[in-house]
């Protein structure tokens, strides 16, 4: 028998696991190529090497030239490659899953497609925010209206720490440079945070789309995760970095909530409150690994072993 062509894939145990890569790397006019395990980024200045099983998030801006090699190694090394705009703050497309399970997917889609555990998991995302509050008992409005006032009164808070002056969130989302200095960073500040996160939510299978708070998006789920976040990791930065007056508020933006994220293991929070969020009741450490099994659904028996003939032990009636 001839071999598969093309490279072979690693096996999963090679892999670093989503919580433990690095969170993100963002590439401009360059071309992205490969060298034996490692991504490549070449402009005039030179080459860089880049380990693509450590790497998270490959944001790819504009100016970009991929080669196919590269691709094979992202989506073989379960990094997420994420299409994006210039200075990052726009979404085209992101690539394919490091998951090998589909348990959490199905675990998300039980419980956005029924109105009891979908308000559980609201709940849930909203106790996390508010921990020393008691949010079983409140509505979505409710918990809407207190959120509201938190980030109003968050902005206010980073406002008076750094002397920016804030008036309130105003930004153009076809015109980046229109709003001033702090909107700008808060745009880019949150952008990366939704790459980030998206690369955690497609690398453990889940599907960006089904959110529980946000809905009718493709990445629904990306911003309700990401919202676990903002206050943490992308206010503070916005503010830090606009009282700066750097030349490249973009970039300075994106390194610091690089720092953020890892001084505050971010990557791994969000890949254990995604878990248990969606498998309740379980700890960490308990979770099945991902394993490449295709099993058959049999309706009264709920699962049966895939890859074999039943044609000759059952009737076809």
């Amino acid at each position: 028998m001839k071999p598969v062509p093309g490279t072979p894939p690693p096996k999963l145990n090679e892999l670093v696991r989503a919580e433990d890569r690095l969170s993100f790397l963002y590439l401009e006019r360059c071309v992205v190529h490969r060298d034996a395990n490692a991504i490549t980024a070449t402009d005039e200045r030179g080459t860089v090497h880049v380990p693509a099983a450590s790497l998270g998030a490959l944001l790819l801006g504009p100016g970009t030239s991929v080669s196919h090699q590269a691709m094979v190694l992202l989506a073989e090394s379960g990094s997420t490659a994420v299409w994006v705009g210039e200075r990052g703050v726009r979404y085209y497309a992101h690539g394919r899953s490091l998951a090998r399970s589909s348990r959490l997917l199905e675990a998300q889609a039980a419980a956005v497609t029924n109105q009891s555990s979908r308000l559980r998991v609201a709940r849930d995302m909203y106790a996390m925010r508010f921990p020393d509050e008691d949010v079983s008992a409140l509505t979505m409005q409710q918990l809407r209206g207190r959120e509201g006032a938190r980030v109003r009164r968050l902005y206010r808070e980073h406002a008076a720490r750094t002397g920016v002056e804030w008036q309130r969130r105003d930004y153009d989302v076809a015109d980046f440079a229109s709003g001033d200095a702090v909107n700008q960073a808060l745009s880019a500040a949150t952008t990366c945070l939704y790459g980030i996160v998206h690369a955690v939510v497609v690398a453990l299978g889940c599907s960006p789309g089904l959110g529980f708070v946000h809905t009718g998006h493709v990445r629904s789920f990306v911003f309700d995760i990401a919202d676990l976040y903002k206050a943490e990791v992308a206010v503070p930065v916005a503010f830090d970095v606009a009282v700066r007056e750097t030349e490249d508020l973009p970039a300075e933006t994106r390194r610091a909530v690089r720092d953020a994220v890892h001084d505050g293991a971010i990557l791994s929070r969000c890949a254990r409150d995604i878990r248990s969020l969606l498998l309740p009741g379980e700890e960490p450490d308990e979770v099945q690994p991902d394993i490449d099994v295709v099993q058959l659904w049999d309706g009264a028996r709920g699962r049966v072993a895939g890859g074999a003939s039943y044609g000759d032990d059952e009737p076809w009636w």
